[in-house]
């Protein structure tokens, strides 16, 4: 069983259960309104979306599959994505707890939408955080992550599947779960489930016959590592000017500043905080 909350439950009580489980599901992430303003934004441009694409490399097609339509660079296309899902006062709240620890400040790794159909199949089973593979291990957590339902998620139409439990398990990498120890995090829209870069999880298959799964991915890791999606160039400049200033840092847009705890800084313009020179007009 997967632990169910409300975004109103103590902070403290949400992050228990991620530590617990190293997966929480928040029941009322998203209100219905911001749920029916996100889609009718999506919709429009998923219509020209096929699942075909291209990728850096081709087994990440593999990955993805060929009945998945994909959108990259969220915030350029739904500022109503931006104010409700990407400044969400619960992840603030979650990556202070787990990122908090092991950097200065924390940043969106990527945000990505996925609409898996009929007939798509099941991910491999994985842990997010195995993009970076030269991290030594063992390390703290470097990522939290989520998938923000925009539609009821099932068993039957690819619900996410976790393995609750699986981020402590210390039995190395060869250590994988077995099918009945994956559970299928099913949840209304507007509900996000919340799990731990460390955590085993895996897409569902989708075995409807006219249903698309529709969610956002969204993951956050430290300041200091190098983030899966490029957001700057993925949300340009005179986009983000427009955006509020905590948008702007999670993309980003600003330097990693570890002075004041020993360390150095990442990410400068002119050994500035860029932005700071967003601000002032200067960049």
């Amino acid at each position: 069983m997967l632990a169910h909350l409300s975004r109103h439950d103590d902070p403290d009580e949400i992050g228990t259960a991620l530590d617990a489980d190293g997966v929480v599901v928040i029941d009322d992430f998203l209100t219905p309104d911001t749920v029916v303003t996100l889609n009718a934004e999506l919709d429009p441009i998923l219509a020209d979306r096929s699942p075909e694409r291209r990728f850096i490399n081709p087994l990440i097609a593999d990955f993805f599959g060929d009945r998945v339509r994909h959108l990259t660079g969220m915030a350029t296309h739904s500022r109503t994505f931006t104010d409700e899902v990407l400044l969400h006062p619960l992840y603030e709240e979650l990556c202070g707890r787990v990122l908090g620890p092991s950097c200065a400040t924390w940043q969106l790794n990527i945000a990505h939408l996925l609409e898996r159909g009929p007939g798509a199949e099941q991910q491999f089973v994985h842990r997010d955080q195995e993009v970076w593979s030269f991290l030594p291990r063992p390390h703290p957590e470097v990522e939290l992550a989520s998938i923000v339902a925009l539609c009821d998620f099932t068993a039957d139409n690819g619900a996410t599947r976790v393995a609750p439990g699986s981020h402590r398990w210390t039995e190395g990498e060869e250590r994988h779960p077995s099918d009945d120890e994956l559970v299928a995090a099913e949840m209304p829209a507007g509900a996000a489930v919340v799990y731990l870069g460390s955590t085993y999880h895996a897409g569902g298959a989708n075995r409807t016959p006219d249903e698309w799964r529709r969610g956002f991915h969204l993951s956050f890791v430290v300041g200091w590592l190098r983030t899966e999606e490029n957001n700057v160039p993925a949300t340009p400049l005179d986009t983000a000017r427009a955006l509020p200033r905590r948008a702007q840092e999670l993309l980003g847009y600003a330097a990693h500043d570890a002075i004041a705890t020993g360390g150095g800084y990442l990410g400068t313009v002119d050994v500035q905080d860029p932005v700071v020179l967003i601000e002032e007009g200067r960049l």
